[in-house]
C-alpha cells in the first residue's frame, strides 16, 4: 500500500515558484531536450552537469524533496533489476568478483550505475513536470505542440485530452486501489506474505473491482462531458490562453545549451 501512495506522476501541487510560472509548452520542450541530454550522455562529468541542472530545477520548484524521493519508490525493483543485469552480464575491465564461471567485472558495475542514474533522472524530471503543471495546462500545451500534426489528419486535441486524462487518473486509481486493499485486508486478505506466485494470485481480488471501478469512472466522465456538450477541439475556447514570456524562451535556450555543452564535453 505504501508503494501505491508513493506514485507522484500525474499529481499536481499548486505553488508560485519559477517552475510553476513557466509556460507549460516551454516545460514540455525543455523536458524533451533534457531527456535527449540524459540519453546522449556517457561520461561522468556529463552526469555531474545534468545532476547539477536537475538539482537547481528542484530547488526552483520550492517543493519538498520528499515528493521526488517518494516518486522513486515504485521503481526500486526496476533499478535493482537493471543493476543486477549489468553486473553479471556486461563484460569488460578488470574482474572484481568470480563465482565459478560467473564473473563481476568493473565495466558492468560502471554501466549499471550509469543506467540506474539515467532512470532516476527520467523519473525525477517527469515528476517535476506534472507536480508543477496543472492538468488543464498540460492538455493545452500538448495540444498546441501536436497541432501541426493535424494537417495530416492526426487529431491533436483528442490525443492530448486522452493522455492528460490518463495521467490525471493515476493518483485517483492509486487511491481507489488503497481503499480496495484495506477492504480486502479487513476481510482477511493477505497481500504481503508468501512467494511471488502467491502474492500475484492474491492481487486478483484487487484487480477485478479496480477494473470495474475504472470502467465506471470512465463512463461517468463520458456522460459528464456529453452533458456539457463537449464536441472536441473544433471551435473550443479556453478560459486561460497560453502566453509565452521571455523567461520561457530563456528556459528553452538554456536546455538546448545544456545538450550542446554535454555533447561538446564528450568529444
Amino acid at each position: 500500500m505504501s508503494m501505491l501512495k508513493s506514485i507522484t506522476i500525474g499529481q499536481f501541487v499548486p505553488g508560485d515558484s519559477l517552475m510553476h510560472r513557466l509556460d507549460a509548452r516551454a516545460k514540455f520542450i525543455a523536458l524533451i531536450f533534457l531527456i535527449i541530454a540524459v540519453f546522449t550522455v556517457n561520461t561522468f562529468w556529463g552526469y555531474i552537469i545534468i545532476a547539477a541542472v536537475i538539482s537547481s530545477l528542484l530547488f526552483s520548484s520550492r517543493l519538498p524533496l520528499r515528493y521526488f524521493f517518494r516518486g522513486l519508490r515504485p521503481v526500486y525493483y526496476i533499478l535493482t533489476f537493471t543493476f543486477i543485469i549489468h553486473l553479471f552480464f556486461t563484460k569488460g575491465g578488470s574482474v572484481l568478483l568470480r563465482l565459478g564461471s560467473v564473473t563481476v567485472e568493473s565495466y558492468g558495475v560502471y554501466l549499471g550505475l550509469f543506467m540506474i542514474t539515467r532512470i532516476i533522472f527520467l523519473v525525477v524530471t517527469t515528476s517535476l513536470l506534472t507536480l508543477t503543471t496543472s492538468p488543464i495546462a498540460l492538455t493545452d500545451a500538448l495540444e498546441y505542440l501536436l497541432k501541426p500534426l493535424g494537417k495530416i489528419g492526426i487529431p491533436a486535441h483528442e490525443i492530448a485530452m486522452m493522455m492528460t486524462i490518463a495521467m490525471r487518473f493515476i493518483p485517483t486509481l492509486m487511491e481507489e486501489s488503497e481503499k480496495i486493499m484495506k477492504a480486502q485486508m479487513a476481510r482477511g486478505a493477505d497481500f504481503e506474505s508468501g512467494n511471488i506466485y502467491r502474492r500475484a494470485k492474491s492481487l486478483v481480488p484487487l484487480l477485478v473491482p479496480l477494473f470495474v471501478s475504472s470502467f465506471r469512472r470512465a463512463d461517468d466522465l463520458a456522460v459528464a462531458m456529453e452533458a456539457r456538450c463537449y464536441r472536441g477541439g473544433e471551435g473550443r475556447t479556453r478560459l486561460n490562453e497560453l502566453k509565452a514570456v521571455p523567461r520561457d524562451f530563456i528556459a528553452i535556450a538554456c536546455t538546448i545549451l545544456l545538450v550542446v555543452l554535454i555533447n561538446w564535453a564528450q568529444v
